[in-house]
């Protein structure tokens, strides 16, 4: 199979499918547990969804209506997806945009590949995203040595990024210098020479992130702002609403919508953005699916983000996105089930004492085997007050002896 072309995404006239009765096939690719999620969405909606993941065992595959076990570039896998299901859309963004290519010519899918593959390149989407007037962090495209050679001296310290699948903090190295620089770009251990941005430190002040709903129509909602905090590249918790004044709350949404416009996106899209120390608001980066920083929207919104994402596909209205009350998820990872850590003795978490919270809400991914750094479940806090929220999150990473 050919590799997928880039065209302009707002170039592409986008026909509004008939909406799909339930009962109808939709389509998935990927395992993963946002594609669980989704599954478990559409299934309530009375969908029934096929899945397309080439592993034999995976969180998708576990609660799919059926699971197509075949590599994402499978052209008899892919044309067997399609004549089963009504449309199709992906759980992560890493998909081979060339396989939503081939679906697309026979079934309606989202996000379209055009505007998947912008942000599957680091460089590809910071060139779009400053295109759209939208300010990102100052950088220096790495594709060369030289480039690193050449590279302005105010951009450190820095951290260096590979342009491709890089992941929950992987691919990325924090360089003083560009001594350090140049190590991490193609020394022992380093990055290979592959394509990298050099990426100016800011001074943070914290992390938001928006989620946003498009349908075939244009038509689109905004979640509320979450507020996140990471550890070791990695989301450990997101407050939501976040604790920022309206018109930076207002000013994130507005942008993820207009990223989405400008990218004519179809489905749920999440931008994730740094405040900095000097009120200013840029964009760190994008994912085209549903995100873990919208999470708490399963249990403290009218429509959670994967419903909306099941709405777009099967080219339903979009549901509310109101909150019923404040939320905080917290990020369960695999040294949740080892006494000390990643260094310690298997165990099981103590649940009923996390379940003795009567606010709430556990979600485990139905992974069979926990490692530290994986992502195992979630745990969605609601509250009276977004401090309550906090207040029980905090008491909950005690009891699980996440540090």
């Amino acid at each position: 199979m050919s590799q997928a072309s880039n065209p302009n995404p707002a170039d592409l006239i986008l026909a509004t499918p008939a909406a799909l009765p339930p009962g109808e096939w939709l389509g998935l690719l990927g395992g993963g547990q946002l594609g669980r999620m989704f599954c478990m969405a559409a299934q309530s909606l009375g969908y029934r969804v096929c899945v397309l993941d080439p592993g034999a065992d995976s969180p998708a595959g576990s609660v799919a209506d059926r699971h197509i076990q075949a590599d994402y570039l499978d052209a008899a896998a892919l044309d067997q997806l399609a004549s089963l299901c009504g449309a199709a859309t992906t759980e992560f963004e890493n998909v081979p945009a060339a396989a939503l290519e081939r679906l697309a010519r026979d079934i309606a899918v989202s996000p379209a590949a055009a505007a998947v593959a912008i942000a599957q390149d680091r460089i590809t989407e910071k060139r779009f995203i400053r295109g759209c007037g939208i300010e990102v962090a100052p950088y220096r495209e790495v594709i060369s040595r030289d480039d690193l050679l050449n590279a302005d001296e105010a951009l450190f310290p820095a951290i260096l990024k590979v342009a491709r699948l890089g992941y929950d903090g992987k691919g990325q190295a924090q360089v003083a210098n560009r001594s350090e620089a140049l190590v991490a770009f193609e020394g022992a251990g380093g990055f290979g020479g592959v394509p990298c941005v050099l990426e100016k430190r800011l001074a943070l002040k914290l992390e938001l992130s928006v989620v946003v709903a498009r349908g075939f129509d244009g038509r689109a909602v905004a979640y509320p702002a979450a507020e996140n905090e990471h550890r070791n590249g990695i989301l450990a918790l997101s407050c939501v609403p976040a604790r920022v004044d309206a018109a930076i709350a207002k000013q994130a949404a507005d942008a993820t919508l207009e990223i989405a416009a400008r990218l004519n996106y179809v489905g749920v899209l999440c931008v994730e953005f740094f405040l900095l120390d000097d009120g200013r608001l840029v964009v760190n980066e994008m994912a085209p699916r549903p995100h873990n920083s919208g999470h708490y929207s399963i249990d403290a919104c009218i429509t959670s983000q994967f419903e909306q994402q099941v709405r777009v596909l099967a080219g339903l209205p979009l549901g509310s996105v109101e909150m019923h009350s404040p939320a905080v998820m917290v990020n369960l990872l695999g040294d949740c089930w080892f006494t000390e850590g990643a260094g310690g003795a298997p165990r099981e978490p103590d649940w009923p004492a996390v379940l003795a919270h009567p606010r709430v809400k556990l979600h485990l991914y139905g992974k069979s085997q926990a490692r530290p750094g994986r992502k195992m479940g979630h745990a969605t806090v609601l509250g009276e007050t977004l401090s309550s929220c906090v207040h029980t999150a905090t008491e909950i990473e005690s009891l699980l002896g996440i540090r």
